[in-house]
């Protein structure tokens, strides 16, 4: 192709240009930044790729074991754990692994998760079976593992202190990793957006 006078800024590719089927970065037009960290968008803008990764993770392991017999819920000791959001459009991935008990017939146990920024707190589940719960058929029939997961969205860059909280949600006494030798563990995964 030959052009008399000024040569134009921006030529269009024709397939005599691509003749090993390759474009190089150089020869898009596209704005943003050019490498092997971003992706080429529909609106035509390079961009980073976003969300579903992990950015961090906090636990508390080896829990200690604990018992209640509290008709409503009241914090596991030793089963809590602060994570500080690095983003506001994060989602905290909330895991609890946990043994557990009821002894008594014809009663549950319940569990949930409760979160507090600076004060102020908010419990996640039914106000009476929170998020996890049994019932025992007999006296000291429940005895099993129970896992509770929970995603948040909390829209802060605070400190979040989330904890677990257990009740019979009945009578009798429950147990949270009762014969586990304090195997219980609890984990906040923060997942960019």
């Amino acid at each position: 192709m030959a052009y008399i006078g000024k040569v134009p800024t921006a030529v269009p590719l024709t397939s005599a240009d691509i003749q090993d089927g390759t474009i190089a970065l150089a020869d898009l037009s596209a704005t943003g930044t050019k490498d092997a960290t971003t992706f080429l968008r529909g609106d035509n803008t390079f961009a980073e790729a976003g969300g579903g990764k992990v950015l961090q993770v906090v636990s508390t392991q080896n829990i200690t074991d604990f018992s209640t017999s509290s008709t409503s819920f009241v914090d596991v000791t030793g089963a809590t754990l602060t994570i500080t959001p690095s983003s506001t459009s994060s989602k905290i991935l909330l895991l609890c692994n946990t043994n557990t008990y009821q002894n008594t017939n014809a009663s549950y146990f319940a569990l949930r998760w409760e979160r507090d920024i600076g004060g102020s707190s908010t419990a996640f589940g039914h106000g009476t079976y929170g998020q996890s719960y049994a019932r025992a058929g007999l006296n000291n029939d429940f005895w099993g593992g129970v896992g509770m997961t929970y995603l948040d969205s909390p829209n802060t860059t605070s400190a979040i202190t989330y904890t677990v909280q257990a009740s019979t949600a009945g009578s009798g006494t429950m147990g949270f990793g009762i014969n586990s030798a304090n195997a219980s563990n609890i984990f906040a995964i923060e997942i960019g957006a």
